[in-house]
């Protein structure tokens, strides 16, 4: 550099070679500049053999940062001098100086300035990369994003070449670290389309190669044949700016000549307009023909379509989508059918999309196709598994892009219409369960955004001030997205439909999928089917959540959504149908006394050891418990709450307590009104909360039987039918009593003595009798207008089951559980409960103390233990125990079993005291009644056990056996006189002894006797 400022030799002649040739500065500079170059290449090489492949352009060439700081003033003097002279730039220097590690040269100079490395194109592609990065730097080492970075190219080329040489015998993993390199100058330097070329005349001959390496699997291969959406992500990372530092091992050589591709073709048209791009169009299109096409592996065909993905995302892309179309149709016809020409087609589709592009020629041509497939499908229901596979593959892939177009699309046109052809009719007939969550998976996510377009269109709307040209537009929108909407009502809705009571369609998919269309019928009316106009909302929900045939998964399911619309509530507020809190009330009750019928075909037996609420399934649990969460906000339920001041909150998570809730609730609303008016709308409603509540519970009353389902039933009815009392005491509601009676406690398999009833019917009556006990007594109390047919079923009631629960022995603290007993204790009207208990007797008289002679009815110790803890427990009236003893009497003088006469005795002895106190202490007539016509009947042939048991009446109450006296004397003497034998002393005897017990009054009968036998002598 003084040399040129000097214009002067600075050197002296001491400086002279071997040749005694004068050295000028110019020599002498190069000299030492090739030295001071051949010494850092060697520095750079020394670093290089411990460099791996993978780690190359993470690994730097300078071993310290002065080494660095010399390239860089390297650079900018070497460029700097030929800026000014003849002298050579830094990228010639180096150039020529790694042009000699490929050379096989004797010259000893070179062999010692530069050491021979292993691999020569390596080490040159390698420290080109590094040194094109100091570019960057100004002469005083700080980085300059602005500077210009001058290029080498030309090299790079013939390194390019020698990399992709076949006889040179290149690995895979050498090029993928060569195309690496090169792609890293790419973002370095200006766009140059002869790499490209390059690179592609290689590749274009290999593309059925997998350019892969054994020891180093790729990432992510699987997923991007798999995909149409993971094929436009593999383009799309190839396009990015920024590169991946672990692009070595996460991608091919073939991928990263993509990445190539993509970042010249978007510089040099950034630069230079479309030329570029149409002299990389004629080259690359000028290579796939019908002979090549045919050629094409399956491998191939992945990589033509990376390429063709890839040109149609940074250039012309319905250039590119119509050729590879084109180019599709000379594939062998084995190949047509694969699913990776549809994923690539449908990625080509999903592209258009993300570009916002009409679609239209694409729709047409892939759902035709869909079409097709879909009926193959339908055909092949039957047939070989292999083959049914196949095309449930190809299906699956257009319904996975379809979705995705959906929800990428940004608004509609009649294109999207066309993807929801009839094919989704066939294919939906020919799923099988699983096949069928895919399907409604996809028809949710298309109704899901069909609505959210709608949604923002009404916002559009809304925001809209009047500008006529956007209105139209807006107008259009909504026909668009109506059109869709159509064909999805038109291709799904009536399978949904016509599957809403099979077990096949996945029930809670079925309710989610009822649930959009719902909403979708709120949002956009007109488009529903006729058979659901003019009331589209209404008519679904009668559909899926009233109607009775639903199953109750999908029904509680589906109501869970539409109590958690506020929008379509109000809407049916509005709408005039004023029962719909009714009849959503009356599928909550169906909901919760079905929750045990699908557990029917299981055995009973299986859930012996479980909690019956784990019989239920969870999901299901769950759901119940939501959708009485919702239901109790409902303002009708609120109103009868409040009405009853019943605490319902907070709400009751087991749905069973809910329910019971309710139902009392309404019991006691019921009873609080005054006016005739309002109790008659009460009746209508609350019959209108239970439906036909029968045909709920029906199925538990098969032969398959629920332990579980049973207990439910009969609890759930026995509180209804208490709680009710009132309501079933109008005429308008008492014939559902009788059928509630008929039905649970009076079937045919009752009335038959000689069948046994299933043991869990018969634990499930015994648990909830006391409450139809209770239940039917206030009812016939209150009864607007009496009925003997009532008080006939109640009374066959208790005759039925009376002897069915009592316990083989007469142990009382069994007859205390018995669930007749247990209605009177726990029953707090004394009204009912005189006339249960008036029943009760009169059922016990007629059926167990009617007997004669030796036909002893069955458990007669049993009745008489309940007999007694009847008596000892309730306060039994005096006209009851007139009713009762004569049986008790009758058991005493013509049982032997002594079991039976110590019960009767017991009997005995507290009905005596019972009418002490009913009678305050004086005898009471009935009871003297009895006696009397005990007497009557019994005394000819019993007398001595009459004698016995009219003693301990005396023991208890002398009083009552003083007023018989007369009685019992004068059947003696017709005893006597009817046996013809005179005087009876044996009997006499028995008789004075019972009087002797007597007092005063004894004392004076035994006299009137003797005097009597004094008279009969004389």
């Amino acid at each position: 550099m003084l040399g040129e400022k000097l214009k002067q030799v600075v050197y002296s002649h001491q400086f002279m070679n071997l040749a005694g040739d004068n050295l000028t500065n110019v020599s002498l500079f190069e000299e030492h500049c090739e030295n001071l170059l051949c010494d850092l290449i060697n520095l750079s090489l020394n670093r290089y053999d411990k460099v791996r492949p993978s780690e190359a352009l993470m690994s730097h060439h300078c071993s310290c940062p002065c080494i660095k700081e010399l390239w860089v003033l390297l650079i900018h003097l070497l460029n700097h001098r030929s800026k000014w002279s003849l002298s050579e730039s830094f990228w010639n220097w180096l150039n020529k100086l790694l042009k000699t590690l490929f050379e096989k040269s004797n010259d000893q100079r070179r062999s010692v300035l530069i050491v021979q490395p292993r691999d020569p194109l390596g080490f040159s592609w390698w420290i080109i990369t590094h040194l094109a990065s100091f570019y960057q730097f100004d002469r005083h080492g700080t980085p300059d994003e602005m500077r210009q970075m001058e290029s080498n190219w030309n090299f790079v080329e013939e390194l390019l070449k020698k990399s992709i040489s076949v006889q040179d015998g290149i690995l895979e993993e050498q090029l993928r670290m060569h195309l690496h390199c090169c792609l890293t100058l790419c973002d370095f330097w200006e766009p140059n389309i002869a790499i490209v070329t390059i690179l592609w005349e290689y590749y274009s001959k290999n593309l059925n190669s997998s350019f892969s390496i054994s020891w180093l699997p790729l990432k992510g291969l699987t997923y991007i044949i798999k995909s149409p959406l993971f094929m436009l992500e593999m383009v799309k990372t190839c396009c990015c700016d920024k590169q991946d530092h672990d692009l070595y091992k996460s991608s091919s050589s073939y991928t990263i000549f993509l990445c190539i591709l993509a970042k010249v073709v978007k510089k040099a048209m950034k630069n230079n307009g479309p030329h570029p791009w149409k002299q990389v169009k004629g080259r690359i299109y000028s290579k796939f023909h019908q002979k090549r096409m045919e050629e094409l592996t399956e491998v191939g065909l992945q990589n033509f379509f990376s390429l063709f993905l890839l040109l149609a995302a940074v250039a012309e892309v319905e250039d590119v989508a119509s050729h590879v179309l084109g180019l599709l149709d000379f594939l062998k016809p084995t190949f047509k059918t694969s699913p990776l020409i549809w994923n690539g087609q449908m990625a080509f589709l999903l592209m258009y999309t993300q570009k916002n592009l009409d679609i239209g020629v694409l729709a047409e041509k892939f759902s035709n196709a869909f079409r097709e497939k879909a009926k193959e499908f339908l055909v092949s229901k039957n047939d070989e598994l292999g083959q049914r596979q196949t095309l449930w593959t190809l299906l699956s892939i257009y319904m996975d892009s379809v979705q995705e177009v959906f929800e990428t699309s940004h608004c509609l046109h009649p294109s999207h219409e066309k993807l929801l052809n009839d094919g989704f009719s066939m294919l939906l007939r020919a799923c099988q369960e699983s096949e069928l969550r895919t399907v409604l998976n996809f028809l949710q996510a298309v109704l899901a955004r069909i609505r959210s377009m709608h949604q923002q269109l009404c916002q559009e709307l809304q925001r809209e001030n009047g500008d006529l040209v956007v209105q139209s537009s807006l107008s259009t929108k909504e026909r668009h997205l109506a059109a869709v909407a159509s064909a999805l009502w038109r291709h799904f809705f009536s399978f949904l439909k016509s599957q809403r009571m099979s077990p096949i369609v996945p029930l809670s998919q079925l309710a989610d999928a009822a649930a959009d269309f719902t909403l979708l019928a709120m949002d956009l009316p007109s488009t529903a089917p006729s058979d659901l106009q003019p009331q589209p909302v209404t008519s679904m929900i009668q559909l899926f959540g009233w109607d009775d045939i639903i199953w109750p998964q999908v029904v509680a399911r589906y109501l869970s959504h539409f109590l958690q619309n506020s929008m379509l509530c109000e809407a049916l507020s509005h709408s005039g149908c004023v029962s719909f809190q009714a009849l959503t009330v009356r599928s909550w009750i169906r909901c919760i006394l079905q929750m045990y019928v699908k557990n029917l075909h299981v055995p009973d037996d299986s859930f012996i050891d479980r909690n019956p609420d784990q019989a239920v399934e969870k999901d299901y649990m769950e759901q119940l418990t939501e959708l009485t969460r919702l239901l109790f906000k409902l303002s009708e339920v609120k109103n009868i709450f409040s009405k009853s001041q019943v605490e319902y909150l907070p709400i009751p998570e087991d749905p069973k307590k809910a329910l019971v809730l309710f139902f009392e609730a309404v019991g006691i609303t019921y009873g609080n009104l005054q006016t005739f008016s309002d109790k008659s709308a009460m009746v209508t409603k609350s019959l209108e909360y239970l439906g036909e509540i029968l045909k709920y519970i029906k199925p538990y009353l098969g032969k398959k039987v629920s332990s579980a389902g049973l207990h439910l039933t009969y609890t759930m009815m026995g509180i209804l039918v208490k709680s009710w009392a009132l309501i079933f005491a109008t005429s308008k509601a008492q014939k559902l009593l009788f059928r509630i009676i008929d039905c649970l406690l009076l079937p045919h398999t009752v009335l038959q003595q000689e069948k046994e009833l299933p043991a869990p019917m018969l634990t499930a009556i015994q648990k909830s009798l006391p409450l139809y006990l209770q239940g039917m007594c206030i009812v016939c109390c209150q009864s607007q207008n009496p009925n003997a047919y009532l008080n006939q079923l109640l009374g066959n009631v208790i005759e039925q089951y009376i002897g069915r629960f009592l316990p083989a022995s007469a142990h009382v603290l069994g007859v205390g559980q018995h669930p007749v007993l247990l209605a009177l204790k726990n029953s707090a009207s004394v009204p009912p409960m005189s006339l249960l208990k008036k029943c009760i007797v009169h059922v016990i008289r007629k059926s167990y103390f009617e007997f004669k002679g030796s036909l002893l009815p069955p458990r007669l110790a049993s009745i008489l233990a309940f007999i007694l803890q009847l008596v000892k427990e309730t306060n039994t009236d005096v006209s009851e125990i007139e009713l009762l003893l004569p049986g008790v009497l009758k058991c005493l003088v013509l049982v032997s079993e002594p079991q039976v006469k110590r019960l009767a005795t017991e009997n005995l002895q507290c009905m005596v005291k019972a009418c002490q106190v009913g009678s305050g202490g004086e005898p009471a007539a009935q009871l003297t009644s009895v006696f009397r016509q005990f007497i009557e009947d019994y005394g000819m042939r019993y007398d001595y056990q009459i004698y016995s048991i009219l003693e301990a009446v005396a023991a208890l109450d002398p009083q009552v056996v003083i007023h018989l006296v007369p009685a019992l004397t004068q059947s003696l003497k017709n005893s006597e006189q009817k046996w013809g034998l005179g005087r009876n002393t044996a009997q006499r005897e028995a008789y004075s002894k019972l009087l002797a017990q007597l007092g005063q009054v004894g004392q004076d009968e035994i006299q009137n006797l003797q005097n009597d036998h004094v008279e009969s002598i004389l």
